[in-house]
């Protein structure tokens, strides 16, 4: 299946996961200049309103410096849309999406029946992210253009899933564009992405060691001291599973090994050392099992610049042959 010309050009098959709070117009610039495609969530722009600055930043930058840079391989942005009934912005944050025509919109939670023909119709893509296999079924009956497979060591909210298992599962009977999650750090990683059969790396926690992007430095600097086993998968905190840096939940005032019970509908708890309630994300670092390939902090333009060289070398290194 050829993809759509929507999805190019790229420096390096990799779609920088959109993050909360921690995504921000300089970041995704950043990425699509750099030939990766950038993405934030709209919820990340509050008041509602200020997603429409938003856009025109991105989409007039980006303008500019194609204009500039006729070389250049520079990337689309998409917009992650959270479909939830808690989600009183969707529509809203959706006419805006329109107005700009993002060429990408990446849905999460429910399967994005009513949304992907709102898409389509600006000629935008629509991605989905899902967890298990019955999930990717209902976004590929929902019209989606491609899958966003979540596995397990992503950061944040995460599947279970090997991406052995999961790509090879869903090949059988999907031949669109696929973006893999999971402790992607490297560019050896994305190549390996690429040969289990995925056409993207789908990478977080790598961005948020970066200048850009919108995270407290005590946060960052934890992601460069840590490694896998500074990870803790728990539900505590949200109510689903999800990957968080130990650290943080130890600065919080809580023992990552013997969390106590408390209202799982809640985003924020109490804490004995806080002086106030902590949440979920602001104050507990969400952040994938590669971190322990993650040892600076740099431009989101280095950080790129070095997985292309990565990748391009682990290439040559397969060519060789065994």
């Amino acid at each position: 299946m050829a993809w759509p010309q929507t999805l190019r050009p790229l420096s390096l098959p990799v779609i920088g996961a959109p993050l909360f709070i921690i995504s921000n117009p300089d970041l995704v610039i950043a990425q699509c200049k750099n030939g990766v495609i950038g993405a934030f969530p709209a919820l990340n722009a509050r008041p509602k309103e200020k997603l429409d600055d938003w856009l025109a930043a991105i989409t007039s930058e980006l303008a500019a410096f194609k204009a500039a840079h006729s070389e250049a391989e520079v990337a689309p942005f998409a917009v992650n849309q959270i479909i939830h009934a808690s989600n009183d912005r969707l529509m809203h944050d959706l006419a805006l999406c329109a107005k700009y025509k993002a060429p990408i919109v990446i849905t999460s939670l429910a399967a994005p029946s009513a949304i992907t023909p709102h898409v389509h119709a600006w000629g935008g893509l629509v991605f989905h992210d899902v967890i298990s296999v019955r999930h990717a079924k209902k976004a590929i009956e929902a019209g989606v253009d491609g899958l966003v497979l979540v596995c397990a060591g992503a950061g944040g909210h995460a599947g279970t899933l090997s991406p052995f298992a999961f790509v090879e599962e869903i090949r059988k009977f999907w031949q669109g564009p696929i973006a893999l999650s999971g402790a992607i750090a490297t560019g050896r990683a994305v190549l390996a992405a690429r040969a289990l059969g995925a056409d993207f790396a789908y990478v977080g926690t790598r961005f948020i060691a970066t200048e850009e992007a919108n995270a407290d430095a005590r946060y960052k600097q934890m992601i460069v001291e840590s490694d896998a086993a500074g990870i803790l998968t728990s539900a505590y905190f949200t109510g689903v599973s999800g990957n968080y840096l130990r650290q943080s939940v130890v600065d919080a005032g809580l023992d990552p090994d013997d969390l106590p019970e408390r209202d799982k509908t809640a985003m924020s708890f109490e804490s004995a050392k806080a002086t106030e309630a902590v949440k979920a994300w602001r104050d507990i670092y969400g952040a994938g099992q590669g971190v322990g390939a993650i040892d600076d902090v740099l431009p989101a333009a280095e950080v790129i610049a070095r997985m292309r060289r990565e990748y391009l070398a682990a290439k040559q290194d397969l060519a060789k042959g065994f």
